[in-house]
């Protein structure tokens, strides 16, 4: 059986590396979209994912800069959840999981968890306004489609955090007992 979980443990790492790589360039093609936009804005159809918003620039420029700043902000946040479980799947003993290490890092994640469902939430919203106003958002729903998805995952994991802290702290009392 260790084996086998040795196994698992090692390929949740490759599959979270791999995700966390794509996640990386994902926030990086942003970043740069967003940095050739604001300087040379025809070319920016050209760019990662074709992301122009180059109509929304020339209407609000403060429109674009809050719909950016939400896209950008969301594909950071996912490369930092990844990377937080990187660290934890490296770093988990299995022959002593309750450890205040793995306590604290899960719940890390269930907070980035939580905020990327809540902004994401509010990013849609907020688009969703525009929208009202005339702006074309049909390209940005694809960055906050999954919401509910992140707040519900988040709730999940804090539940899971605070099991695992309790854990720790039962584990610590038998320590000191025997």
């Amino acid at each position: 059986m260790p084996t086998v979980n040795n196994f698992v443990f090692k390929a949740l790492l490759v599959v979270a590396c791999v995700i966390f790589v794509g996640l990386c360039i994902e926030a990086g093609g942003l970043i740069v979209n967003f940095v050739f936009s604001m300087f040379k804005p025809e070319f920016v159809g050209n760019l990662y994912q074709k992301l122009d918003l180059s109509n929304m620039y020339q209407q609000n420029k403060w429109a674009f800069l809050g719909s950016y700043s939400f896209i950008i902000f969301i594909a950071v946040l996912k490369a930092m959840l990844f990377y937080a479980v990187i660290v934890l799947v490296h770093k988990l003993d299995l022959k002593k999981p309750f450890s205040p290490f793995v306590a604290n890092k899960i719940l890390q994640i269930s907070y980035y968890t939580l905020s990327i469902g809540l902004i994401s939430y509010v990013a849609r919203q907020t688009v969703k306004s525009l929208a009202h106003h005339g702006y074309e958002i049909d390209k940005l729903n694809q960055f906050w489609v999954d919401s509910q998805a992140f707040i519900l995952m988040g709730a999940v994991t804090y539940i899971i955090a605070t099991i695992f802290k309790k854990g720790v702290d039962i584990q610590n009392e038998n320590e000191l007992t025997v």
